[in-house]
């Protein structure tokens, strides 16, 4: 089991979402209009500083990471707007 985390402009929730489930996890935490910072500038939901950031994080079995990855980058390389999307892979420790 692995923790993924998965960082993206609020906007795209119903895609992140959809994707999850045609990938079977259905069991996650969104938090969601998260304000933040990228390569882009700073995202705090104002008109000086628009957009907000979602992150979704989800434990994640071993073996269905690589194919999670795969639709994952396909959206982040499917346009400009994507290029945001940033997702990291981290191991569980302990788990109750």
């Amino acid at each position: 089991m692995k923790l993924v985390l998965i960082v993206f402009h609020f906007e795209y929730t119903a895609i992140i979402e959809a994707l999850l489930d045609r990938h079977g996890i259905a069991d996650y935490v969104r938090h969601p209009m998260i304000e933040g910072k990228d390569a882009d500038g700073k995202h705090f939901g104002t008109q000086v500083f628009p957009g907000n950031s979602s992150v979704v994080q989800a434990q994640v079995a071993a073996e269905k990471i690589d194919a999670l990855f795969e639709e994952l980058g396909e959206f982040r390389r499917s346009k400009p707007a994507h290029h945001h999307l940033q997702a990291l892979v981290l191991p569980i420790e302990r788990q109750l």
